[in-house]
């Protein structure tokens, strides 16, 4: 099957795809220390807008930090915006997120149900 084809399905199903979809939406990837400071932070984002929602994970992180190995427990944040609102984004997370360095990893979306990707859109332009 041709993949116009297989696009123009999806799109007749309610799904959204393409390279507008990819230009649109994003899953960004941020980790903090606990979860009472990932739900304050999360909060915080979608209170500004900048986010529509974010999912919490409980995580386990090993990395290299100053030197050493490092194991650390964290909890992992999905956070689901509009690349419009990427700037803002990482404004606020340079402003707010209490690591002196933090992860913050945009994936672009490729496809998505078409009315999430619709609520999420408005969620984040008001």
């Amino acid at each position: 099957m041709p993949v116009r084809h297989t696009l123009a399905h999806l799109q007749q199903g309610g799904y959204v795809s393409g390279p507008e979809m990819a230009q649109q939406a994003l899953v960004v990837i941020t980790t903090l220390g606990t979860e009472a400071e990932a739900r304050a932070f999360v909060t915080a984002l979608v209170e500004q807008r900048v986010i529509a929602c974010g999912t919490l994970l409980p995580g386990r992180s090993i990395y290299r930090w100053e030197g050493k190995v490092t194991e650390a427990v964290e909890v992992v944040a999905l956070l689901k915006t509009d690349a419009a609102r990427w700037d803002a984004l990482r404004s606020s997370v340079e402003r707010l997120h209490p690591y002196e360095v933090p992860e913050l990893l945009a994936l672009p979306v490729t496809q998505g149900l078409e009315r999430y990707m619709s609520w999420l859109a408005n969620e984040v332009t008001g």
